[in-house]
């Protein structure tokens, strides 16, 4: 696989949240130079990226190696979406685009078509890019990678479940849209805060037997939650 040098970074961050590359395993420039077929430079300069990142670690005698987040570490990144999600989307309100408005609207129509038809893989692309279009509406470019690089990681560590009843999912994405269309940026806040922490209780860790309900994770920390989030 040839890929260009500006994304080896991206090709193995993806690789990684794949389970290409194990949790714990070793990352040599050589092997990954021929897999991606680049030099081992711009392999050395993702390396470098990604363990800034927290994908990979280097370890004594051993090398760049995929890391191996413990179980609070992954309940960490959940707190810091169910904090951040609802920020993003009081920003929107107040930042947002007719054109980004345009395709929020465009998404919830389709998701709530898909939703009634029951095509799971498909709505979990949609909320995918109608988390991604809000995040984008919030006009900060900070905001914006801190959420990307978030999203990744919990795609890494957790999977999750189908929504039991996903056309509810979606009128709470529309309640969104609605809030952020009429510039309720703290409607906004509180409605994402609520959606954020029920998807939150449908991932399940990836790496741990018998792996902890991430609603254990929301209930651990729900007065700071409540506080942070509410208004």
């Amino acid at each position: 696989m040839r890929i260009p040098a500006h994304s080896v970074c991206t090709a193995i961050r993806d690789d990684i949240v794949a389970g290409v590359h194990e949790r714990g395993g070793r990352l040599t420039e050589e092997l990954l130079a021929r897999r991606y077929g680049v030099s081992r430079v711009p392999v050395r300069e993702a390396l470098r990226t990604l363990e800034a990142e927290g994908f990979v670690v280097t370890r004594r005698h051993a090398g760049a190696c995929v890391a191996e987040p413990t179980e609070q570490e992954a309940a960490d990144l959940l707190e810091m979406r169910m904090l951040l999600e609802p920020l993003a989307a009081s920003r929107a309100a107040q930042r947002r685009t007719e054109a980004h408005l345009k395709v929020l609207r465009g998404l919830v129509r389709l998701g709530q078509e898909r939703a009634r038809g029951g095509s799971s893989e498909d709505l979990r692309s949609l909320g995918g890019w109608f988390h991604e279009t809000l995040t984008q509406a919030s006009g900060s470019p900070a905001l914006t990678s801190m959420l990307t690089q978030l999203r990744h990681k919990i795609a890494w560590m957790y999977a999750v479940e189908v929504p039991a009843n996903p056309t509810e999912s979606w009128t709470e994405h529309g309640a969104i849209v609605d809030a952020v269309a009429r510039g309720d940026s703290e409607r906004a806040r509180s409605v994402t805060a609520l959606h954020t922490e029920r998807s939150s209780a449908a991932h399940r860790l990836r790496f741990a037997p018998g792996a902890v309900r991430a609603d254990r994770v929301r209930t651990s920390q729900h007065a700071v939650n409540v506080t942070g989030l509410q208004h």
